[in-house]
């Protein structure tokens, strides 16, 4: 019993970031906001690097994730084999 929570304890430990690590892993997902949505807020008219262009990077970004992670209700009608879902 001894050696499991031994093991428990350090299997938890070894899963921990260190801060570092935490700021390297914002880092690398900031330059992905950067090129994904970077141009999209350049085609709207923002120019790069300014406040405005950081606001609309970080805008289009939490809309995105937010589509993508909202709950959604599926409903589906029909019998054997024949079904017509709908998604709201």
């Amino acid at each position: 019993m001894r050696r499991l929570a031994c093991f428990a304890l350090v299997a938890l430990l070894a899963g921990c970031a260190t801060p570092a690590e935490r700021a390297a892993q914002m880092e690398r997902e900031v330059d992905e906001m950067i090129q994904v949505y970077g141009p999209a807020c350049e085609r709207l008219g923002y120019k790069g690097a300014t406040d405005g262009w950081r606001d609309c990077v970080l805008g289009l970004s939490a809309k995105d994730s937010y589509e993508r992670y909202r709950r959604s209700t599926t409903t589906c009608l029909g019998h054997r084999g024949f079904f017509q879902c709908s998604t709201f």
